[in-house]
């Protein structure tokens, strides 16, 4: 069955919240750290994110608003619903800490840190321009204008509410997000390197200074962990059945194979390894010339941590035994 989130007549787009500033490096852990201060004392959330967070940070109020918003849309904190402070999640508490409890990965070294961050962006419908971006787009190339164009074409046809301008600036902050700038004689390489979701290389600039390409293939870093959390994920969302079909992980919006544009061979290289991988837990058939994957277990949060952070080389992980 076809997965298109952005098609349904109930979906509702999203191209701010992040003020046009990309994720940075250190973001994540500073609103982690931020939201942990203040989630059990039951003040409204101005106490974490107003001027006490302004002067904390050091920075201005829109940046502060970006902070928050890359944090919750990678999974670190979850927005309160009721006026009281945000909270922090599992999945930040493990990478970052917790209760004294030291993190995994506090500052975001391990490669699959970088990896699951990127899912949590671009294979939920959340962000639209993300999921367009990874699930929708055709081709290989493209330019800053064609995309611009090519969502607000989308957004007409959805009778979507949103200017040219807020989607500009949306593709802007996206292209910064994966594809590094080039070093000039004022910005150096570490300045470039923006957002560290640009060591990923998952975009790379072409030729003029608009061009830039999806760089498609095997991705050496992807750890094991990560793959089959996704593929978990993406189960998840798109079927209640036993079995999933290599055509799904492959090709539909918001699967590994689109999300980490990966290669019909690369996806194939991972499917084959899942029943070792996961102790026959998940495994890859092709039984009646059927391409899918069979799994004999549930879907749970848990168990997509439990493979997740295998990736870290540690049993023992914020006090739970995995």
């Amino acid at each position: 069955m076809p997965y298109k989130p952005l098609l349904e007549a109930n979906y509702r787009p999203s191209f701010s919240g992040h003020e046009t500033f990309p994720l940075r490096y250190g973001w994540l852990k500073k609103a982690f750290e931020r939201v942990a201060e203040t989630e059990h004392d039951h003040h409204n959330k101005s106490l974490c994110w107003g001027e006490d967070a302004i002067a904390k940070f050091g920075v201005g109020k829109n940046m502060v608003a970006s902070i928050r918003h890359w944090a919750t849309s990678c999974g670190i904190i979850q927005e309160s619903k009721n006026g009281h402070s945000d909270i922090t999640t599992t999945l930040g508490q493990k990478l970052f800490g917790n209760n004294g409890i030291k993190g995994i990965d506090p500052y975001m070294e391990h490669p699959a840190t970088l990896w699951l961050m990127h899912w949590k962006l671009a294979a939920q419908d959340k962000k639209t321009t993300w999921f367009w971006a990874f699930g929708h787009y055709p081709a290989v190339t493209f330019t800053r204008s064609q995309f611009v164009q090519k969502i607000g074409r989308l957004a007409q046809d959805r009778d979507w509410r949103v200017s040219n301008t807020t989607i500009k600036n949306d593709v802007a902050c996206f292209i910064r997000t994966y594809a590094a700038r080039q070093p000039t004689g004022k910005t150096g390489h570490d300045d470039a390197l923006e957002s560290p979701l640009t060591e990923l290389g998952l975009i790379k600039t072409i030729g003029e200074k608009d061009g830039f390409r999806f760089v498609r293939g095997p991705k050496a870093t992807l750890t094991d962990g990560v793959f089959v959390y996704a593929l978990l994920d993406f189960w998840s969302r798109y079927s209640d059945a036993n079995t999933l079909s290599f055509e799904a992980l492959t090709y539909e919006p918001g699967g590994p194979g689109r999300v980490f544009a990966l290669e019909e061979n690369d996806v194939v290289d991972r499917l084959t390894a899942l029943e070792d991988i996961t102790s026959g837990e998940l495994r890859w058939s092709e039984a009646a010339g059927l391409k899918q994957v069979v799994r004999n277990i549930d879907i749970d949060e848990e168990t997509k941590l439990q493979y997740l952070f295998s990736d870290y080389g540690s049993s023992k992980i914020a006090g739970t035994i995995w």
